[in-house]
């Protein structure tokens, strides 16, 4: 919770509202943390670790919609929770995370009392509505192909490594198409010397 009560964004009066009702829990990779058509009840920041944000439609077919990576929080979340509406999104922990979990009356109430608080949520509200926008048009403009290497470059940088331990059948979940068209283009990209293939694991060369 240091990171999140000792930033300079917050006020001391709020970094004490934190510490006195927020909770910090820890949650393995691949645990679901919020499902679709649940009621929001907890607004998650997280402190260490990734979460990434999924949609579904109604065939089950799923996409990437952002990650929320340390000092940030899942602003869908915050916006079903103060409506008491189900939620639309799936998040899942991407790597080993540590969550800060504020209940959603306090979150909504701190808005009104604390301007830090609603710059917070509001820049996040931007950075939500920026990443969805660049969703979008890399599923209406780009090829698969780009896709697939901007979604394997953009992982690499979060963890800080060109070894990504992952299977085509995940990839081509957050992609939203079948494991045989990911694997099929993963080849056509390995032959152009741009990543490695072995089993669970891909190596980006450039």
């Amino acid at each position: 919770m240091d990171s999140i009560t000792n930033s300079k964004l917050f006020s001391k009066i709020l970094n004490d509202e934190i510490l006195t009702f927020g909770q910090i829990k820890t949650f393995d990779t691949d645990t679901t943390i919020l499902d679709f058509d649940s009621y929001i009840k907890t607004l998650p920041i997280v402190i260490s670790g990734i979460v990434k944000v999924i949609r579904t439609d109604e065939n089950g077919k799923e996409i990437l919609l952002y990650y929320i990576k340390p000092g940030e929080s899942c602003i869908m979340s915050f916006l079903a929770g103060i409506h008491n509406n189900k939620s639309k999104i799936k998040a899942i922990i991407e790597e080993e995370a540590k969550i800060l979990l504020i209940p959603i009356n306090k979150a909504s109430d701190w808005i009104k009392v604390f301007p830090e608080w609603s710059d917070f949520i509001f820049e996040l509200y931007q950075k939500r509505f920026e990443e969805l926008l660049l969703v979008v048009n890399s599923v209406t403009f780009k090829k698969l192909d780009i896709r697939i290497i901007e979604l394997l470059k953009q992982k690499a940088n979060m963890f800080n490594t060109n070894e990504l331990k992952i299977t085509h059948q995940q990839l081509a979940y957050e992609l939203g198409t079948t494991r045989e068209v990911v694997s099929r283009i993963l080849k056509q990209i390995e032959n152009e010397n741009i990543i490695s293939l072995s089993r669970n694991k891909i190596t980006i060369l450039k």
